[in-house]
């Protein structure tokens, strides 16, 4: 009986034709295409290939699909990647899924190893790429040094140089010229300068009047965007080509190198220089302070931070400083250009808190903002505040799950699994943020006159809960600065009929830049 069974078995084997055997394939393919279109809530997760055709289909207007999928969505769907590829997840805008990752279950929702091993060679363990102890550390550190008095007061006055002996010697150039230039490069120099200023005390001079090409700004520009690539395509692929050092990662090699070769030789100097003289008093930026910072173990002994541990922190605050806040800028300035009501009422703010100095004065030239004069300008922050909601700098961030976890909404995540969620796409919820969403709308900050602080998890552009960042205040600092500093001399125009679209990257640059013209503003219009 097993005999002819067997005998019978093969004989269907042997007479199943190619054709058949590729009917029933594509039957299933269909069927579970179907099944999966109209049981899952999110958008399309095809056999074998997972979200990755969808995605290919809008890879051109990435943010927005998510946006749209996402409310089809009810703010939270699954996701899965190529079959065998191990990636899956959910994506989420849900501000009570957020608030629980990033705070309530903190611990089980790491960075993880997926994001770690990919900015590994250009970070190392500094505190943009650290979890656990390392980065507990680094923000125990970074925190004391950066609220101290004297470092508040360093990176002020570094602020206020830099945009007076540079930037603004600049906008002058370009308004007499009235040549036009990307403000996004511009604004970038800056913050680089200023970043590299408050970080190591050096000035690597991005910034000066002919715009020149400095080594190690270049070098960390195609580190930061070389490393990017290997979150676009699988292990399998930019693995090999760093065990080989071939294509994007010889070059990433190349860059990472000069960075790293810049931050040591910084690191030495400044602790040969504390040696030396006995300490650092004269310098109050990060770098220094750290060399003179100890920490007290519970044993009574003191130990001095790492050169690596210098390197690696510093090289991570110039990652989070430099595209950040000058990104925010460049969106801050073509939205103010797009809505003249907004910066009119900025203007009037600005004027009414220098008034009695202008008077005195008779000129605008001479006007340095002090510290207390930009806390004081609430309609501003609130106009960036709006201008980081609609565009923020980093449009997605994501998280590992370390066990199964179920999410306040009834989302079940795995082991394993990638939780991704959308700042960009937040902004455009009507159930977070109301029906006009949508639009350039500073008074939403402020009530009673005055500005008012929105929640983190619903507001998370500058992350939430413990991985809050510490460079906050320095951030608005820096940014009012420079937006009050240029608005009171300059209208910024932006070229007719240059195209505003932002760039698919790890932070929300614009594609073609900003490019803007500078006319000097006649105080009496004001």
């Amino acid at each position: 009986m097993d005999r002819l069974r067997t005998f019978h078995f093969d004989g269907v084997v042997s007479n199943t034709k190619p054709s058949d055997i590729a009917m029933a394939l594509l039957g299933l393919f269909v069927f579970s295409t179907l099944v999966q279109r109209f049981t899952s809530k999110g958008p399309m997760i095809w056999p074998v290939m997972g979200i990755i055709p969808t995605i290919f289909f809008h890879v051109s207007d990435i943010y927005d699909w998510a946006t749209e999928a996402l409310i089809r969505s009810g703010g939270t769907f699954p996701y899965r990647g190529m079959w065998m590829g191990g990636a899956h997840g959910v994506l989420t805008v849900d501000p009570s899924n957020i608030e629980y990752m990033l705070k309530t279950r903190f611990k089980n929702f790491p960075k993880g190893k997926y994001y770690r091993e990919r900015f590994a060679d250009l970070l190392g363990e500094g505190i943009f790429n650290a979890d656990d102890e390392v980065w507990k550390e680094q923000r125990r550190a970074a925190t004391s040094e950066m609220h101290s008095s004297r470092f508040v007061e360093y990176s002020s006055k570094s602020i206020q140089n830099l945009v007076h002996h540079k930037l603004l010697k600049l906008l002058a150039k370009l308004a007499n010229s009235r040549e036009s230039i990307d403000l996004q490069d511009v604004l970038l120099r800056f913050t680089f300068d200023n970043i590299c200023t408050a970080a190591f005390g050096v000035d690597p001079g991005c910034l000066a009047i002919d715009l020149p090409d400095v080594p190690f700004a270049k070098a960390f520009e195609q580190a930061t965007e070389l490393t990017l690539f290997r979150f676009m395509v699988p292990p399998f692929v930019w693995k090999p080509m760093r065990f080989f050092s071939i294509g994007s990662e010889k070059n990433l090699k190349e860059a990472v190198q000069i960075v790293h070769e810049f931050a040591e030789k910084t690191v030495i100097d400044r602790r040969i220089e504390w040696h030396k003289f006995g300490g650092l008093k004269d310098r109050s930026d990060l770098l220094s302070r750290l060399i003179q910072a100890r920490d007290t173990h519970e044993q009574g002994a003191t130990h001095h931070f790492s050169d690596k541990f210098l390197k690696d922190f510093c090289i991570s605050f110039i990652l989070a400083g430099r595209d950040t806040s000058s990104v925010a800028l460049a969106w801050f300035f073509w939205l103010i250009y797009k809505y003249p009501q907004v910066e009119k009422r900025i203007l009037q703010e600005i004027t009414q808190i220098i008034r009695r100095r202008i008077e005195d004065e008779e000129s605008i030239d001479n006007v340095v903002f002090t510290v207390d004069e930009l806390k004081k300008m609430d309609y501003l922050q609130a106009a960036l505040s709006e201008a980081l909601r609609l565009y923020p700098s980093v449009p997605i961030d994501f998280k590992e799950v370390i066990e199964d976890d179920v999410f306040p909404d009834g989302t079940a995540v795995r082991k394993g699994a990638r939780v991704i969620y959308s700042i960009f796409s937040m902004a455009r919820m009507e159930t977070i943020w109301g029906k006009d969403c949508r639009e350039f709308k500073p008074e939403r900050w402020i009530k009673d006159g005055q500005f008012v602080s929105e929640n983190q998890f619903k507001y998370a552009v500058f992350n939430a809960g413990p991985r809050l960042c510490v460079g906050k205040k320095f951030a608005y600092m820096q940014m009012k600065m420079v937006a009050a500093s240029v608005l009171l001399r300059y209208c910024v125009e932006v070229v007719e009929g240059h195209a505003v679209v932002p760039k698919m990257t790890t932070t929300l640059y614009m594609k073609n830049g900003l490019q803007v013209t500078f006319k000097p503003r006649v105080l009496s219009t004001i």
